[in-house]
């Protein structure tokens, strides 16, 4: 029989980073709106290429954990639940913080969107760490 607890695991943080990924693009569509609806009075956004790089490794190492778990071996399974469990952290108070900044909204949809799923993918993987 084959075990479907990897695949199960994957799919439990992969959803997390798939709600980073909407957060991120809602967060700049958001930016944008308020630019144009403020008839381009605000300061507009530059990042320089360290920053647009360090953005990119962050929301690109979300596809790590899900990869972690097709692994299906005791050691990503830890490092599965240490690098999920990092990022989800960050992310929430990343999310937390520029929602606060740019607008209530974006707090709502970020605990909606990772924060939720993203609490429940360590606890899956807490489950599985222990079960094996």
């Amino acid at each position: 029989m084959i075990d479907n607890a990897p695949v199960k695991l994957a799919l439990a943080w992969l959803i997390p980073a798939v709600g980073a990924a909407l957060f991120v693009t809602i967060q700049c569509f958001s930016y944008l709106n308020a630019y144009v609806g403020g008839g381009e009075t605000m300061q507009a956004m530059t990042f320089d290429p360290a920053a647009l790089w360090g953005v990119s490794i962050f929301y690109g190492a979300w596809v790590v954990p899900p990869l972690l778990a097709l692994a299906a071996r005791r050691a990503t399974d830890w490092a599965m639940l240490v690098l999920g469990g990092l990022l989800f952290v960050m992310s929430t108070l990343a999310g937390v913080f520029d929602g606060l900044r740019d607008g209530g909204h974006l707090v709502g949809l970020e605990l909606l969107t990772v924060t939720l799923p993203g609490a429940v993918a360590p606890v899956f993987t807490w489950h599985h760490i222990r079960s094996t």
